[in-house]
């Protein structure tokens, strides 16, 4: 009886360790590696060109406390003035990509843009139910009012710049007037295009064509990671 006893306590022991040891085992969240920026300059296009962008990104993500040091907006340049184009994808790092909750956006580049028949028909993470800001909220999209799912990008569907000679950076990001912008559909939704990156141009620079079509001169947030 007294070997039955011991077995029994051994056997109760054991059962109340096991989901001490699962939480345990339980892999703490990855920390916030991409955003959308939860305002715009206020400006329309004009984001003071890749540099303004930049350091938008990185004042946003520092006040909540990331711990990441360097942020780039995902945005392209076209070649201009005696300067060779910036394509966004090249800006970005390598990835993976985790949003304010935890949750993966994307591997790596390959999976973001497509790059592969594999990769491009199992699509990235990037959705309205994965598009939020560095503070954790969610982007106004298609159905909602005011609709806010344009985000700025001037990049084609391979997250490279365009080579065409038209406009589709509003003049590199320095214009509020003058030019178009390329843009993507965070929510993929809308237009019948579904691109997170390239869906139509803007009508214009200023906050007002932004807004116009759909807008709020918001774009996409990307720590860069080796």
């Amino acid at each position: 009886m007294k070997k039955f006893s011991i077995l029994l306590l051994s056997s109760c022991a054991a059962l109340a360790q096991a989901p001490q040891q699962g939480k345990q085992a339980k892999a703490p969240p990855q920390p916030m590696s991409f955003f959308v920026a939860s305002a715009g300059s206020g400006k329309g296009a004009d984001l003071g060109g890749l540099a303004g962008a930049d350091q938008h990104c990185q004042m946003l993500a520092q006040g909540v406390g990331s711990s990441y040091t360097t942020w780039h907006a995902y945005l392209s340049t076209q070649a201009a003035d005696g300067k060779p184009a910036v394509n966004a994808r090249d800006r970005i790092g390598q990835g993976p990509w985790y949003n304010q909750k935890g949750q993966m956006v994307a591997r790596n580049l390959s999976d973001l843009h497509g790059d592969t028949l594999e990769a491009a028909r199992l699509g990235n993470n990037l959705t309205k139910a994965t598009a939020f800001t560095e503070k954790g909220d969610p982007i106004k999209g298609f159905g909602d009012t005011p609709n806010q799912h344009d985000m700025l990008t001037g990049s084609q569907p391979d997250g490279r710049a365009y080579t065409d000679g038209m406009d589709h950076t509003c003049k590199n990001w320095t214009s509020s007037s003058d030019g178009t912008a390329q843009l993507g559909h965070f929510d993929r939704t809308g237009g019948g295009n579904t691109s997170w990156n390239s869906a139509h141009p803007s009508r214009g620079c200023s906050q007002e064509n932004l807004v116009s079509t759909g807008g709020a001169g918001l774009y996409y947030c990307f720590a860069v990671l080796p």
